[in-house]
């Protein structure tokens, strides 16, 4: 009798362990089929939090939650008043889990001034907060003792209204002649010097200046120019080589003999790149991973095309919502990763979108005045533009920062 009753319970025990073990892998009881049938687990989150979930059109929850549902086909839609929505088509399957991370962004973005002086021109510093600005409302103006080439700081935001500007070169120490609204910029990669190309008159000239502190003088390097930007593209491309050395080996090989490295995702999971030729991507994690990103991927890579790959998935995708000229080298200007790396921000010309890093949820945070040439996206998500708000009275913009969140 004694046996029995420990046998029992034993068998008691070893059911209900059964049952919460098949619980959480997802089996659920069916009473039409009379038996346990495995069922799959939506996982969903939104930035903002308690956004709706619609699950087929059907309201079913808020986020952040897991959601358990029979395998099928869901189609997925995260909404909150004020915000953008979120879609998303899934397939579901038994025993695995889908995640569904939804960005939402303000319907009605907000401006705040960065600057109120005044600028000709705005250039983004690769990898920092800073952008070189250009100043220059000409010599009859009674703020001619400020016109130069500044460095701002965003992360270095003062109370209660502008950043302060760090000097780099004031233009009486340049020649006269010179032409801000032309100028370019090649910044070194680790963002101590850059090389500032104008024109002086009809004649090209290079200079190169310090940015971490301010020149009082010039250092024509136009004869020799070529020489040091070998040496910052072979320095850029062995920081690129170190990052490339933790993606899976055949990759890095293809990504070094056949693609344009344009940017990695900040926490460098992904890449984003441009095809120099056209070649097939073969799996790099045999066999592949389960319970991945759904979105159809593209391994056939064509020349000119835009990609990014994701090495912990091994996934790759065509980014089709912007279309790069050839050899365009300034793509970087115009689709820049996201903070979380999970997202590229893209500039249209005529409106800044957001889009998955797969090329889904293509959506519109902003779509106000801006100078076209220039964005930039600062560490917590916001955009700063170049912007006039009132060109019948002002003739120069000044940065803005965009709230999008």
């Amino acid at each position: 009798m004694k046996f029995l009753s420990k046998l029992i319970v034993f068998v008691i025990f070893a059911s209900v362990f059964v049952i919460v073990i098949a619980y959480a892998r997802g089996y659920r009881f069916d009473f039409g089929k009379k038996s346990m049938t495995p069922t799959g687990i939506i996982s969903f989150s939104s930035d903002p939090q308690a956004a709706k979930i619609f699950v087929d059109g059907q309201l079913r929850g808020v986020t952040n939650t897991n959601m358990t549902l029979p395998p099928g086909d869901y189609k997925i839609d995260i909404k909150k008043d004020g915000y953008t929505s979120y879609s998303k088509q899934i397939v579901l399957k038994g025993e695995l889990v889908a995640s569904i991370n939804a960005l939402l962004f303000s319907l009605n973005p907000t401006l705040s001034p960065l600057t109120n002086i005044g600028l000709i021109k705005a250039v983004p510093v690769d990898n920092t907060q800073k952008i070189i600005i250009f100043v220059d409302k000409g010599p009859d103006n009674q703020s001619d003792q400020k016109n130069g080439i500044y460095l701002f700081d965003s992360s270095r935001q003062s109370l209660p209204f502008f950043a302060p500007l760090s000097t780099v070169i004031l233009k009486s120490n340049l020649p006269t002649d010179v032409d801000f609204s032309t100028a370019s910029v090649d910044i070194s990669p680790d963002a101590k010097e850059a090389i500032f190309n104008f024109k002086n008159g009809d004649t090209p000239v290079s200079y190169l200046l310090s940015l971490t502190s301010e020149n009082t003088s010039t250092f024509d390097i136009t004869d020799s120019k070529a020489v040091l930007l070998s040496a910052w593209d072979k320095q850029k491309a062995d920081d690129n080589s170190k990052i490339l050395e933790t993606f899976p080996p055949d990759f890095a090989k293809i990504a070094s003999d056949s693609v344009n490295v344009v940017s990695f995702s900040p926490d460098e999971n992904k890449l984003l790149y441009q095809a120099k030729e056209n070649f097939s991507l073969p799996p790099m994690i045999t066999p592949p991973l389960i319970a991945t990103n759904q979105t159809p991927e593209q391994r056939n890579i064509l020349k000119d095309k835009l990609y990014v790959y994701d090495k912990k998935e091994d996934k790759n995708y065509e980014i089709t919502n912007f279309t790069p000229s050839v050899s365009d080298t300034s793509i970087d200007q115009s689709v820049q990763w996201y903070p979380d790396s999970s997202h590229l921000i893209i500039n249209q010309s005529k409106k800044v979108v957001v889009v998955d890093y797969d090329d889904t949820n293509l959506r519109t945070i902003y779509s106000g005045p801006y100078e076209k040439d220039f964005l930039t996206v600062t560490p917590d998500g916001q955009l700063i533009t170049l912007t006039n708000l009132n060109p019948v009275v002002n003739k120069w913009p000044d940065l803005y920062l965009v709230g999008t969140r």
